[in-house]
């Protein structure tokens, strides 16, 4: 397992200002947040730290402003907060400067406080240090809990973990532990589960998981250009034509590294992109030249499910058809139960992520039913690509 510093290793909290990063880049409309799903996963850390006497001055950002812009500001969030933690949360209108220091000075024991959106100054994207220094000066411990933005080496992702005694907070500690048991050490055989629309988004993530699992099921578009690759008639489905030579580079290298490729036997196919179309199940040699395939086929759910049954461990990211249109969500659906029954039952520990694979898990109904769902985005992919992310590297041991 990954060696980093978590709370357990803060014994003493009292009274002591901690610099919590988190992340509360929330959808909202009409000023009001409408999926607390981020707030809620903050609440064990700030109630830790909280229950331990510590001041929790919480950093954030809120979508990308080009300064100041009372349009993204965290004010709003930080109401939204106050009800999620059933505690008064107070707020301050900078996170940096007068304001900040006498805000923060303000706070007894025990009390929370946002700042504004750091993404105001021009210094927390460019992790600059005199930025570093006016965010350090307003804590005695820094804790990250936002693991969705591990992957940006700013100011207060990565600057302050290497400024004050840093820690991984409770939702950064389970997410790193999950993602370490599916990837780093995990029980074989592992499946990993790739689908989306296009194979130039996610080469170096099949790059690194055919040297890391044992089978490898492609969905989505992308599993078009593969077949394409193959010598197989695709029709009108979506194909990156360009790069079936890349696609057959990786076939290549999953074979020599002993990693099994399951692609789509049959599909579900229409002419026309949208719900309810008229549509049929094809195999995937009897496309049509107007069809486009939008969806595995019930054949190729079979297969999968026979592969499930033998993997100890699953990794999840991107469906295996326009999930968003009904009937060509039924792939997903399927797959996405049959992982969590199995999961349920003790016999798989799976790992989904992503924002489209977060959206087709909760339309399946089965999100809670998987051992771990990542709302990270670009760090969730970062770390399956195998790359390093600055704000987990800084709180090594």
């Amino acid at each position: 397992m990954i060696a980093f510093r978590t709370l357990d290793d803060a014994v003493d909290l009292a009274d002591k200002r901690v610099l919590v990063r988190v992340d509360l880049n929330v959808p909202m409309e009409s000023g009001r947040v409408t999926d607390a799903t981020r707030l809620k996963a903050i609440l064990p850390t700030i109630r830790d730290i909280t229950g331990k006497g510590g001041k929790v001055v919480l950093l954030a950002h809120f979508g990308r402003p080009k300064g100041r812009d009372e349009s993204q500001s965290l004010a709003p969030v930080a109401k939204a907060l106050e009800g999620e933690l059933g505690r008064k949360v107070a707020f301050a209108s900078d996170c940096i400067g007068d304001e900040a220091k006498s805000a923060v000075s303000r706070l007894a024991s025990g009390e929370v406080i946002v700042l504004e959106n750091t993404r105001f100054h021009a210094g927390e994207e460019k992790n600059a240090p005199d930025f570093i220094e006016a965010l350090a000066s307003l804590g005695d411990i820094y804790v990250n809990d936002a693991f969705s933005t591990a992957h940006r080496a700013h100011a207060s992702t990565e600057g302050l973990a290497r400024k004050l005694p840093a820690y991984a907070g409770r939702s950064m500690e389970s997410e790193i532990e999950a993602l370490t048991k599916a990837l780093e050490a995990p029980q074989r055989p592992v499946l990993a589960v790739v689908g989306g629309s296009k194979v130039s988004t996610k080469l170096e993530l099949l790059g690194n998981l055919v040297q890391k699992v044992d089978i490898l099921v492609i969905g989505g578009g992308m599993a078009n250009t593969f077949l394409a690759a193959l010598g197989k008639k695709v029709g009108k489905s979506l194909c990156e034509h360009d790069l079936g030579d890349t696609a057959r580079d990786i076939l290549e290298k999953a074979k020599a590294a002993g990693c099994e490729i399951v692609l789509p036997v049959d599909a579900v196919v229409a002419t026309e992109f949208k719900a309810n179309a008229a549509h049929r199940v094809a195999s995937v040699d009897d496309l049509k030249d107007d069809e486009m395939m939008l969806d595995a086929g019930p054949e190729t759910v079979g297969i999968v499910k026979q592969k499930l049954d033998a993997a100890k461990t699953v990794v999840w990211n991107g469906p295996f058809g326009a999930f968003e249109l009904t009937p060509f969500d039924a792939a997903t659906v399927a797959v996405a139960r049959y992982v969590g029954d199995l999961t349920h039952k003790g016999k798989l520990l799976s790992v989904a992520g992503g924002g489209d694979t977060v959206a087709a898990l909760n339309h399946a109904g089965t999100a809670e039913r998987f051992s771990y769902v990542s709302t990270a985005g670009g760090a969730f992919l970062e770390w399956l690509e195998g790359k390093a992310l600055p704000g987990v590297e800084a709180l090594r041991r």
